[in-house]
Order: C-alpha cells, then sequence, then structure tokens
C-alpha cells in the first residue's frame, strides 16, 4: 500500500461582501449556501455591526459527519475583535435534515448565556440544509 498526505488550509475567515444585511434565515442560508453540501459537520459565525449588516463570515470549527466540538471563545473570538454588535451561528446538517439535535438546543442556550455575560448578542442559531432552520423562529430558545 501506499499512503499519502494531502496536506490542506482551512481559512478561519471567509470575507463576504462587507456591509450585506441580514434580515433572516433565508438571508443566511443564501450567504452560506456553500455549507449546504459539505461533507462534514462545519460551525460559522456572522459577525454584525448594530444595523445587521456583515462585518465578517468566521469558520469556527470542522467537524465530523454528524458533530462538532463548540466552546465560547471560537464563537465570540471573531467578534470581540471586531468590536461586533451581535453575531449569528450558522452551522450545516450534512445529512440535510435540519432538525435541531438536544446538542445544538443546549450549545445554543449556553453560548446565549455568554453573550450576555460579554455584551454580544447572538441574533439566531440557523442550521443550513435543504431549508433553512432558525432557532429564533421556531421559538425552541430564547434569544433575548
Amino acid at each position: 500500500m501506499n499512503y499519502q498526505t494531502a496536506l490542506i488550509q482551512l481559512p478561519l475567515l471567509v470575507q463576504e461582501k462587507p456591509g450585506e444585511k441580514i434580515l433572516g434565515p433565508a438571508d443566511v442560508q443564501r450567504v452560506c449556501e456553500d455549507m449546504r453540501d459539505m461533507a462534514q459537520e462545519s460551525v460559522h459565525v456572522l459577525t454584525l455591526n448594530a444595523k445587521n449588516k456583515i462585518i465578517n463570515r468566521h469558520l469556527v470549527t470542522l467537524g465530523l459527519a454528524n458533530s462538532s466540538l463548540l466552546h465560547a471563545r471560537e464563537i465570540f473570538r471573531g467578534a470581540i475583535i471586531e468590536n461586533a454588535v451581535a453575531l449569528i451561528i450558522v452551522h450545516n446538517h450534512p445529512s440535510g435534515s435540519t432538525d435541531p439535535s438536544a446538542e445544538d438546543i443546549q450549545i445554543t442556550r449556553k453560548m446565549i448565556e455568554a453573550g450576555k455575560i460579554i455584551g454580544i448578542q447572538i441574533l439566531d442559531h440557523v442550521i443550513i440544509g435543504d431549508q433553512p432552520y432558525s432557532m429564533k423562529e421556531h421559538g425552541i430558545v430564547e434569544f433575548k
């Protein structure tokens, strides 16, 4: 057998059109459309200014086929550096089904609490798949 190593470099920052306004999950799906067909879970954060305009999009973690590890320090790092007022957590489900797992809901609640402490509001957590799933629109998590 001949084994070869493939070296790849993953960007920690995916530059979006600066100033693009996010009005809802459909906008998030459009901006993050490239995540839909990924073979593994990927978590991104959209950092936003006071007018809900995108500052940047950050790759937070690249996980396995059905899971990713998350911690508040990775979620908020870019937002703190960029003086963002708010952020939106975005991740994909490679299966295409966008039903949130119990872990998705639990981690979202933890991130909302962390955001309250540091003063950066999480506006939503959107799951990308066949159709975008907004935890805020479905009311399963309190985003205040």
